[in-house]
């Protein structure tokens, strides 16, 4: 997949041209195997024409025809005997792609597997890199800026492993005392920090900690992000991407830990609350630190992207960051796909016993439902797998259901209470 396409996956909600909208007949868009998924589609019909295709795990077509809306809405169907998704496109054969209209179904996603194994040697290979980072003093530097009455903020720099460093924005309430803490993780691209997000939190009685997934500064001028997006920091998820050793996911998730392991030497924290959370490439970082620093106690996370890096072996599409599928040419695709095994979502979920809520749309073509479903499976602690049947990617159709939910868990955080049960 080229690079631009990827990224527009990312962050852009999905087309929504010609009036055309797919309403899922079933509302949760969960269904049992050899139950019948149905969409109804409705809106203008351009003079072209449409046309329909239902693909099975977001490749192969099973079932696709002409779409005549003319007459009024229209009903479009297809099922499948086995655990896994449905994605319903409604298309212009003058130009398929992208899809004018996505609908999305799953079926059994409780029953959804892996593809690939953990490496057997996962586990030692993330030992021998905390022990590295271990070595690596924290060497915290703090430099106030301005906010908000009633707020501390802050701009934190962290040594990280080989030269590298964390850099991020902190806040937390300006009266003494202890406070719960949370990490945020970044979704993919090259950008500064939002103040926002850590104003926000610390409002509400946070101490939050908000980094960034590069080793660059994080409050600069939107030009000097698109020259790292145009230089150094182009293909960045394909850096290093044939050797375990070399990937830049590396740096990346172990500046999580070191982040983690900054907001719990610190005197404010309360000792109990640490939240990690994020969206898409957040999330995965989110998945990742709960798995390699036990503190974590608690995980929330939207389309967490990177689970199942093997999809395609058991005919399922591949979500962010495509490996093996996309970067400069030349690479060595086995090394590449070996590689991404010590980066897989769900070999870090299997490694986690907190409470977990992760949160994904059915019409997510960035991170796939059947990737985080089968992440979800993997968790071994109490979770909450929270399906939003018209959401994509940028959480566009997901309504006050996953805004409530957050909020839910927060506030019994905040509160010492119990998480709120599943809905």
């Amino acid at each position: 997949m080229k690079r631009a396409a990827l990224f527009a996956l990312l962050l852009l909600p999905a087309l929504a041209e010609a009036g055309i909208t797919i309403k899922p007949g079933k509302a949760s868009g969960v269904y049992a195997p050899g139950e019948t998924a149905t969409w109804i589609v409705e809106g203008e019909a351009p003079a072209a024409g449409l046309q329909y295709r239902i693909r099975k795990d977001g490749l192969a077509v099973i079932a696709e025809g002409p779409l005549d809306l003319s007459a009024g809405p229209v009903t479009i169907s297809a099922t499948r005997q086995d655990p896994g998704a449905l994605l319903a496109q409604v298309i212009s054969p003058e130009k398929p792609s992208p899809a004018l209209a996505l609908g999305g179904a799953i079926f059994a996603p409780e029953k959804i597997n892996p593809v690939a194994p953990a490496p057997e040697d996962f586990d030692a290979f993330w030992q021998a890199k905390l022990q590295e980072l271990a070595q690596v003093p924290m060497n915290p530097v703090l430099v106030n800026k301005p906010g908000p009455d009633g707020l501390i903020c802050q701009l934190v720099t962290l040594d990280n492993i080989r030269g590298t460093h964390v850099r991020g924005q902190l806040a937390r309430p300006a009266a003494e005392g202890k406070y719960p803490a949370m990490l945020v993780l970044q979704h993919a691209g090259v950008y500064a920090l939002d103040p926002k997000t850590i104003v926000e939190n610390a409002k509400s009685g946070w101490l939050v900690l908000n980094i960034s997934a590069h080793d660059q500064p994080v409050a600069e001028a939107a030009e000097f992000y698109k020259a790292l997006d145009k230089g150094e920091l182009h293909f960045y998820p394909a850096i290093g991407n044939e050797d375990r050793e070399t990937s830049y996911f590396l740096r990346m998730f172990l500046g999580c830990v070191r982040a983690a392991e900054y907001l719990t030497s610190r005197p404010d924290w309360d000792g109990r609350i640490l939240l990690a959370t994020g969206t898409s490439q957040g999330g995965l970082q989110s998945l990742a630190v709960a798995a390699l620093f036990p503190k974590v106690s608690t995980v929330i996370v939207s389309m967490p992207a990177g689970c199942d890096t093997h999809a395609p072996l058991a005919g399922r599409a591949q979500g962010w960051p495509g490996w093996g599928s996309w970067g400069p040419a030349g690479r060595d695709r086995e090394k590449v796909m070996s590689t991404s095994r010590y980066f897989d979502g769900i070999n870090f979920a299997s490694r986690i016993s907190c409470p977990v809520m992760a949160a994904y749309g059915l019409i997510d073509e960035a991170a796939r439902p059947t990737g985080i479903a089968a992440m979800t499976n993997a968790l071994r602690g109490p979770k909450e797998a929270l399906i939003m049947p018209l959401a994509n990617h940028g959480l566009s159709g997901s309504g006050d259901l996953y805004s409530g939910r957050v909020a839910a868990w927060k506030k019994a955080l905040l509160s010492s209470q119990d998480l709120p049960p599943v809905p």
